[in-house]
């Protein structure tokens, strides 16, 4: 027999969690930063009336590849913080195949704004590198 979730909360994507930061300073400020870009990238913004939000990633993406190929770039900046830290080669390549998928599916017009808000890279690679370094 199936669950009733009715009453459960729903939870949008969320670049900046309240879990707390790692001891480690050089961790916990390297996680503040990809929350920050996440963020900006993924979530910034709220469509008036519903709980979607989305964030310079679409918005960009409307310029053909040069958008998609702008945000992808910066994209990079938490799994360079992620290899700088330590982080396993496995997470590594998980980061860059959500950053890469994000960034061909880009390429494509219209489908591309659909998959930027609800796919939300910046926001899963965040969530790999919490993991990670917690």
């Amino acid at each position: 027999m199936l669950e009733d979730r009715s009453h459960r909360p729903k939870t949008k994507p969320n670049a900046e969690p309240d879990a707390p930061l790692p001891d480690d300073p050089k961790k916990a400020a390297a996680i503040a930063r990809a929350r920050r870009l996440a963020s900006v990238l993924d979530t910034q913004f709220t469509i008036p009336g519903t709980p979607i939000r989305f964030g310079l990633d679409p918005i960009l993406g409307l310029l053909p590849v040069a958008g998609d190929t702008i945000t992808a770039i910066m994209g990079l900046y938490p799994i360079f913080e992620a290899r700088r830290l330590g982080v396993r080669w496995p997470v590594i390549l998980k980061m860059l195949l959500n950053l890469g998928l994000d960034w061909l599916v880009g390429l494509i017009p219209l489908v591309d704004l659909i998959f930027d808000v609800a796919f939300k890279a910046n926001v899963r690679n965040l969530k790999l590198l919490e993991e990670e370094l917690r």
